[in-house]
C-alpha cells in the first residue's frame, strides 16, 4: 500500500469479452507478481460474456481479495471497459493490460519503482511481441526523462502502459467509447503532451504482447479505408492542436505516414490484399498525403518509403505494385565471420547486406552522391540517399527463445562499398561488419537460463530487416555459463531418401 493513501500502488485494468483459456495466461502472471498481492490489485471488466469468462473471473475475485470484476453490458469495444476500470481503480497507478497478453514476473514493481524513481507521470515498459512487432529503437536504453522530442516515444501508442491515475482524472483522459479505430492513438498522444514526465524502462522486459493465431484480439477486425483514415486524420488533429509547424510537427507527422499509411502500401503487405482494397487504402492515404503533411514530413523518410509516398500522392497504384513485388523478394543475408566465448562472454563478428533476390540492393555512386536504384521511375531527388549511407548500421540482438525477450548488443560497426558483380561501373552496395559482445552474467538482468538465438538486425535506406545467425546457447539455469548448441546432422542419405519419398507423394 502506498504511505499517504493506504491504496493500492498500482491498479492493472482488463477489459474481457469472451476469453476463454486465453484469458489464463494473464491470470497466472498476475498470481506470480514480486510485487505483494496487498500492494497492487486487478480490475477486470467483463464486457457483457456470452461464454464462462464471467464466471470464471467471479471465481478468481472470489479466491483473492486484490482481485475485483465488474459486470457490465457488452459494448463491443474496449474504450468503454478501460474507462469503467480506471473508475473503479483505487491505485495510485494505473496500468491497462488486454486479456490475452500477460507480464513478467517482476514488471509491477519494476514499473512502480521506476516511476517513484523519476516522479513520472507516464512509464513505458519494454515490451516482447509475439506474432506482432512492437517498438525496437525506443527500448535500446533506459529513459528517464523521455519527450517526443528527444526520443523515439511516439513509436509507442498502445495503452499497454503505467499512467498516475491523479494524472488521468486531473486532465481528464479518458478513451473516447464510440466504436472506432486508433482509439489508443487518442489516448496516448494527448497523455504524452500532458505529461510532465514520461519515464522508458528497457532493461526489463514488462510485458508480453500477443496476436492470437485465431484473430481473436478485440480489435483484430477488418479495416474500413474510409472510416479508418477518418479516424486517423482525428489523431493528427490532436498533434497538430499541440504543436507549431515546423519539425516537430513534422516528426509526428511522419510516424502515422511511415506506420499506418506507407507499411499498408508495400512489399508483402500489399501484395496480399485484394487488388480494389488497396487502391482504397492508397487513395485515402494519398489525399491525407496531399491535406495534411507538410513537405518536411516525407523528407525525413529513408528513400523507400519517400518513394511510396510519391507514389502514392500521384495515385500511381500500379507504380507501387511493381515497386512492392521487387520489395518483397529483399532480404538480409548475414554471416558469421568469428566468434568465441571466454567464460560467460561471447564476442561475434558478423557481416551482412541487402539483397532482392539474388541482386544486392545497389547504390549508384556518382560526384560523391549516393542514390538508390529502384525498379520505378520517381524524382531523382527521392532517390538521394548520401546522407542516411552514415546512418545505416548493423546491430546484433540476442533473443531468448522461452520468453521472446530482445535486446540489443554493444556494437562496433563499419560499412563499405562493394561493387555490385555483373553491373555497371559505378554501382556498389553497402557491407556491413559488426562485432558483438554478449554478456551472459548481465543480460536481462541475469535472468539467462533457457536458450538464446543471435539474430542480425540491419538497418540501411527504408529497411529494418532481420537475419538469423547460426550460433545458438544453452544456459541450464540462471548464472549457468553458456554452452554453443550444435545443430545435428542429417544422418548419411537422409536427405536424398526424404526427396524420393516426397516426388512419389507429388506424383500421386
Amino acid at each position: 500500500m502506498t504511505a499517504s493513501t493506504n491504496a493500492p500502488k498500482v491498479s492493472v485494468v482488463v477489459p474481457a469479452y469472451n476469453s476463454g483459456p486465453h484469458i489464463e495466461r494473464l491470470i497466472a502472471s498476475l498470481l506470480r507478481q514480486s510485487l505483494p498481492p496487498g500492494e497492487f490489485e486487478a480490475v477486470f471488466v467483463d464486457d457483457g460474456s456470452t461464454d464462462s469468462t464471467g464466471t470464471r473471473l467471479d471465481e478468481l475475485a472470489a479466491a483473492h481479495e486484490h482481485i475485483r470484476v465488474v459486470h457490465i453490458p457488452n459494448s463491443g469495444w474496449p474504450s468503454r471497459p478501460r474507462n469503467v476500470g480506471v473508475a473503479n481503480a483505487r491505485g495510485e497507478y494505473v496500468f491497462f493490460s488486454d486479456d490475452d497478453d500477460w507480464f513478467a514476473d517482476e514488471a509491477l514493481e519494476r514499473l512502480y519503482a521506476y516511476a517513484k524513481e523519476n516522479d513520472a507521470d507516464i512509464v513505458v515498459g519494454k515490451m516482447a511481441g509475439h506474432n506482432r512487432s512492437v517498438p525496437r529503437e525506443l527500448f535500446r536504453k533506459d529513459r528517464p526523462d523521455a519527450t517526443l522530442q528527444n526520443s523515439p516515444l511516439i513509436d509507442s501508442l498502445t495503452s499497454h502502459k503505467l499512467f498516475r491515475r491523479s494524472f488521468l482524472n486531473e486532465h481528464e483522459i479518458r478513451f473516447v467509447e464510440e466504436r472506432r479505430r486508433l482509439e489508443d492513438h487518442l489516448f496516448v498522444v494527448r497523455a504524452f503532451f500532458l505529461s510532465k514526465r514520461t519515464s522508458v524502462l528497457s532493461n526489463y522486459v514488462c510485458y508480453h504482447h500477443i496476436r492470437r493465431e485465431d484473430a481473436g484480439n478485440v480489435t483484430a477486425q477488418a479495416m474500413d479505408p474510409a472510416g479508418y483514415y477518418a479516424n486517423l486524420r482525428d489523431v493528427l488533429d490532436v498533434v497538430d492542436a499541440h504543436t507549431e509547424p515546423g519539425p516537430l510537427r513534422d516528426k509526428l507527422h511522419r510516424r502515422w505516414l511511415r506506420n499506418e499509411m506507407v507499411s499498408r502500401l508495400r512489399g508483402k503487405r500489399l501484395l496480399k490484399e485484394p487488388a480494389d482494397w488497396v487502391a482504397q487504402v492508397a487513395r485515402e492515404c494519398g489525399g491525407i498525403v496531399r491535406e495534411r503533411f507538410a513537405p518536411g514530413v516525407a523528407a525525413g523518410l529513408p528513400p523507400l518509403q519517400r518513394a511510396i509516398t510519391a507514389l502514392t500522392a500521384e495515385d500511381r497504384v500500379d507504380g507501387l505494385r511493381e515497386l512492392a513485388e521487387w520489395e518483397a523478394k529483399v532480404r538480409v543475408r548475414a554471416k558469421v565471420d568469428e566468434h568465441r566465448v571466454e567464460g560467460m562472454v561471447l564476442t561475434v563478428t558478423a557481416s551482412a547486406h541487402l539483397a532482392s533476390g539474388d541482386e544486392p540492393v545497389g547504390l549508384t555512386v556518382s560526384d560523391g552522391r549516393y542514390q538508390i536504384v529502384l525498379p520505378v521511375d520517381v524524382d531523382p531527388d527521392v532517390l538521394d540517399v548520401t546522407k542516411r549511407r552514415a546512418m545505416a548500421r548493423l546491430d546484433i540482438v540476442a533473443r531468448r527463445k522461452e520468453g521472446g525477450e530482445e535486446f540489443f548488443l554493444p556494437v562496433e560497426c563499419r560499412v563499405e562499398d562493394v561493387p555490385v558483380p555483373g553491373a555497371e561501373p559505378g554501382v556498389v552496395h553497402l557491407v556491413h561488419h559488426a562485432t558483438a559482445r554478449l554478456d551472459f552474467a548481465t543480460i536481462n538482468s541475469g535472468r539467462t537460463e533457457g536458450t538464446w538465438l543471435l539474430k542480425a538486425r540491419l538497418t540501411e535506406n527504408g529497411w529494418t530487416e532481420d537475419g538469423r545467425l547460426p550460433l545458438t546457447f544453452r544456459c541450464a539455469a540462471d548464472g549457468a555459463a553458456p554452452v554453443q548448441v550444435v545443430a545435428s546432422k542429417p544422418a548419411p542419405g537422409l536427405r536424398s531418401r526424404l526427396r524420393r519419398v516426397a516426388k512419389r507423394l507429388l506424383g500421386r
